[in-house]
């Protein structure tokens, strides 16, 4: 048991595991992330509708959108934006993990009569002939990514933009990551069932790495007949370490907003919104 415990607490080198399929493919999981998504009332897999409302109305005007712009939204979930941006005319194309979020965007495209193009796709994974106007990935999943994905990911998109074309994205500020705390619990059932519909102990590990500016949260699964891991890893980043990124991937403009909305920038703010051009 003491050798269990330890194997349970232990700290794994940063971005060591890989584990979103445990979030995004497994039918239970899934089924809670899309609920997550839909729940007006919490910021934690989509942000609030109002707020997503201001944001649409500023990427409409931003990037002059009209019937001839093509945006992929990269993890586009259920569709929160890329339904909105379709009923504004735009051409969209939906990238995302969860068939059970694409299943849910696709029915709700269906009954508005929208045209929306979605793949089923770990986007890191995604490749398409298409080229966009816009690509979007939106609620800080850039966060998520490991250097050497992050650096894949900017390829990608720097390839499968036009001319022209735009990125935008939000990440977490280091005031986020200063804010939080290295800890450990122990529940039954953590989450309110999130992990399994049977009966499970579940373990949450927080770590932070000072240096790199990564925190993780280790969630050790233990059900009757497995145990399962889940690495939830954040990057937190600086104005000029997010710069620089897309400045290494060969994006020129650049510039920063305090939110996906267009709220003027503030070194005080938890999250940030880059927009990038090549």
């Amino acid at each position: 048991m003491f050798k269990e415990l330890k194997e349970i607490n232990s700290r794994p080198a940063p971005f060591q595991f890989y584990t979103a399929d445990e979030l995004w493919t497994n039918e239970h999981t899934s089924k809670q992330m899309l609920e997550y998504h839909l729940n007006d009332h919490v910021d934690l897999s989509s942000r609030n509708k109002e707020f997503i409302e201001q944001s649409v109305k500023w990427i409409i005007s931003k990037f002059e959108i009209d019937k001839t712009t093509e945006i992929a939204d990269f993890g586009c979930g259920p569709g929160l934006y890329t339904t909105r941006l379709a009923e504004r005319g735009a051409r969209v194309t939906g990238i995302d993990f969860s068939q059970n979020s694409l299943n849910y965007a696709k029915q709700v495209a269906a009954n508005k009569g929208l045209s929306i193009n979605y793949i089923l796709s770990n986007y890191l994974e995604f490749e398409t002939t298409d080229r966009f106007d816009l690509i979007m990935m939106i609620m800080c999943d850039f966060c998520v990514l490991s250097p050497a994905q992050r650096k894949k990911m900017l390829s990608k998109f720097n390839l499968l933009l036009k001319p022209e074309g735009s990125v935008l994205l939000d990440v977490y500020s280091l005031n986020s990551f200063n804010q939080k705390e290295e800890s450990a619990i122990y529940e039954l059932n953590q989450l309110n069932g999130f992990w399994s519909p049977e009966d499970y102990y579940g373990f949450v590990n927080t770590f932070k790495y000072e240096k790199e500016k990564v925190t993780l949260d280790k969630y050790t699964i233990i059900e009757k007949s497995r145990k399962r891991e889940v690495y939830n890893w954040l990057q937190y980043f600086s104005e000029d370490s997010l710069k620089n990124e897309f400045e290494e991937n060969g994006f020129k403009t650049i510039e920063l907003y305090s939110d996906v909305a267009g709220k003027n920038f503030s070194s005080e703010s938890t999250e940030f919104a880059i927009v990038a051009r090549k």
